[in-house]
């Protein structure tokens, strides 16, 4: 059995049973055979019936969900409730969606051997999908891995993760409720060994993970032939501010974007890199609105700071501040833990450039602030890790926004906001070591059909 318990204070909210193989070699066997026989599709108009009803049913339930949210996941109720909001919206999102899943005409006439020929192009379905999910966002990540299967009509196992199983089990049941045939989509909890048979299983069509890069580049290294896959890990996110910077936007957003569900977000801000000559100014300012941030329980509507996932994730983002510290940053704020579960926000000032939280993702309420002369060496140390997810530039120059956009390596560069920004439809993704593919609810869709030409002689 699987012990759920709060984030928070380590409370046990319910406990589940782990799935064995057997269970999932005939969920997968059954998935082929729906896959391959053309009687069993449903038809566009059915998957757009399904996803409204969906939809319904999951905005009636959005404070509920918001809760359970919070309670396992530990994420403060202010976004939870976000979270729910935005899982609503990524449905209705994939609905609009299928209507854009077409192929194209391809000219045959360019040439005597192509004449007298029409060609064109269709997407179907890849078949089977199997996923793996994180904790950080427990609903919305679930809707982003197994809502695109529904759309373009491919059948989905998914496993989440072990610390927040409860809201995706809830997620699935109501796709079934919304009229889903159980067997076109399943949740399925298990142990680690039996979660990497499941994936490199070569009845898999499309493999799709949120998590570790460890982990990810790991289980893609022993996938079938032929198993397609989209891997989203994470990064370090890097922003650089530049001297003519709004310092009273620039403070919230860097706030927000590295303190949001206590830094356990895969683009959440962690290195800052700030010109000389503002850089105590910066420090005074975003040091005292991080001091001031309500941390407590994620289910008071008022916290803005919950707890991090786990208590061992408490001890190793208080090993990593301490080496950085011993190594000579210096901690202009937080630095302590409260208790097993709450690690205080954090800022660290001019950590080394070989320490952990310099050149590790923390996944944890810290930040590091770093000074600079010189643009072109900022945009280099930004550059610097094997990670390349989001980041950042703050300037009132749009010529500087738009030189350091183009030399920056990251799947986005957001500019004037903070690198955890995101909305759905967008393309979401992480270079070098942090990931393959790009995700976002259309994108995704498109990964998980396939193009086929069919080309028809007509003389």
């Amino acid at each position: 059995m699987l012990a759920v318990q709060q984030a928070y204070d380590g409370a046990e909210i319910d406990r589940i049973g782990l799935s064995p193989w057997d269970e999932a070699d005939s969920w997968l066997t059954r998935a082929v055979e729906l896959h391959q026989n053309h009687e069993n599709k449903l038809p566009a108009y059915k998957r757009v019936e399904i996803l409204k009803r969906l939809a319904s049913l999951l905005d009636s339930q959005r404070d509920e969900f918001a809760l359970l949210i919070s309670r396992e996941g530990g994420k403060p109720l202010v976004d939870a409730r976000v979270e729910a909001d935005r899982a609503v919206n990524g449905i209705e999102l994939a609905i609009e969606e299928i209507g854009r899943l077409s192929g194209t005409e391809i000219p045959m006439d360019l040439s005597a051997a192509g004449a007298g020929r029409i060609a064109f192009t269709k997407r179907e379905a890849i078949g089977p999908v199997v996923a793996i999910s994180a904790f950080n966002h427990p609903l919305n990540l679930i809707v982003h891995q197994v809502v695109p299967a529904i759309a373009v009509g491919c059948p989905v196992i998914v496993k989440p993760a072990a610390t927040t199983p409860l809201s995706c089990l809830r997620f699935v049941d109501l796709v079934h409720q919304a009229g889903l045939p159980e067997e076109w989509c399943r949740a399925f909890v298990c142990d680690i060994p039996t979660a990497e048979l499941l994936v490199t299983d070569p009845r898999v069509a499309f493999f799709t993970f949120i998590g570790s890069a460890k982990v990810g580049w790991h289980l893609r290294s022993k996938l079938a032939p032929g198993t397609r896959c989209a891997l989203e890990h994470g990064g370090a996110a890097p922003v650089i501010i530049a001297k003519d910077a709004e310092l009273d936007a620039v403070i919230p957003a860097l706030v927000k974007g590295g303190y949001y569900h206590a830094g356990q977000v895969c683009v959440s801000v962690q290195r800052i890199f700030v010109e000389d000559t503002i850089k105590n100014q910066f420090v005074e300012q975003f040091t005292a609105a991080v001091a001031s941030l309500q941390v407590g329980d994620p289910t008071d509507a008022a916290t803005e700071v919950g707890p991090l996932i786990l208590p061992r994730e408490v001890d190793r983002v208080e090993s990593w501040v301490k080496d950085a510290i011993a190594g000579g940053a210096k901690a202009s704020t937080g630095a302590q833990r409260s208790g097993k579960y709450i690690y205080q926000p954090t800022v660290l000032i001019e950590p080394p450039a070989t320490a952990q939280v310099s050149t590790l993702e923390i996944f944890g309420p810290v930040t590091c602030v770093y000074g600079y002369s010189n643009l072109e060496n900022a945009v280099k140390r930004a550059n610097a890790l094997p990670v390349a997810f989001q980041s950042a530039i703050f300037t009132s120059n749009i010529s500087t926004a738009f030189k350091v956009a183009e030399r920056l390596t990251a799947g986005a560069v957001i500019i004037n906001d903070h690198t955890a920004f995101r909305v759905d439809w967008m393309p979401f993704g992480g270079q070098r070591s942090s990931g393959l593919s790009v995700g976002g609810i259309g994108y995704t869709m498109h990964d998980m059909t396939q193009e086929k030409l069919i080309v028809v002689r007509h003389n």
